[in-house]
């Protein structure tokens, strides 16, 4: 196994840590008012669904990316979704109410994770370079730990906030990877120098000095 595949199983496990406190958030709050033995049940069917349907959608995505200019739009969209966790609210699972069945709990984990997963589907596609054995492999990896230390997880982000920001700093770093592999700019980035220290570099220090200036500029508003 090379260190490049490593990286990029490390990126896709860490894009999925980072962003996958709410779904382990929507599957507790779905399935809360179900007994113990059903709600079991339902954590690991919702999450095994909700996994399946996930891997298919990055397939998806990874082919995709092979249409022009896609990988640009990709890397800018991720560039959005990494500004928002440094400066969002995260309410997203605030209407999530729990269950009183076992099929029910089942389709709102589903369902949540289809409407919450879009972040995680472009950046993973990203991570992967249209290797979908990573995929897989990364997505196994990291499943177990949103779902079993989801809580530790959103309390660190929470307590160190520098966290949020090495969170978005990947997101960030995997965006400027997808603008920098777009095929229809390689003319221009062959005649930059550095390019790829410019790319990345420039993608990562964007969204983190932006991100930074906006969160204490609401800090300095919220005290008077």
């Amino acid at each position: 196994m090379t260190v490049e595949i490593i990286t990029s199983i490390l990126m896709i496990v860490g894009i999925d840590v980072v962003l996958g406190g709410d779904n382990a958030i929507v599957i507790a709050l779905a399935s809360r008012n179900l007994p113990e033995s059903e709600r079991n049940k339902a954590i690991l069917l919702g999450t095994g669904l909700a996994v399946t349907i996930r891997i298919l959608l990055t397939i998806l995505a990874v082919s995709l990316l092979a249409i022009p200019y896609l990988q640009l739009i990709g890397g800018v969209l991720l560039l959005l979704i990494a500004f928002k966790l440094l400066t969002g609210n995260h309410d997203d699972t605030a209407s999530i109410k729990g269950a009183q069945t076992l099929g029910t709990a089942v389709k709102t984990i589903v369902f949540a994770d289809l409407v919450m997963g879009l972040d995680n589907v472009i950046a993973i596609a990203g991570a992967s370079h249209g290797n979908i054995l990573l995929v897989v492999t990364g997505l196994l990896i990291s499943v177990p730990i949103i779902i079993w230390g989801s809580k530790v997880i959103l309390y660190l982000m929470e307590r160190f906030k520098s966290l949020v920001y090495i969170g978005a700093g990947i997101l960030s770093y995997t965006a400027g990877t997808m603008i920098f592999h777009e095929k229809n700019l390689q003319p221009l980035f062959s005649e930059l120098p550095h390019a790829f220290i410019v790319v990345h570099g420039g993608s990562v220090a964007l969204v983190l000095f932006t991100g930074y200036v906006l969160n204490q500029i609401k800090l300095l508003l919220n005290k008077r």
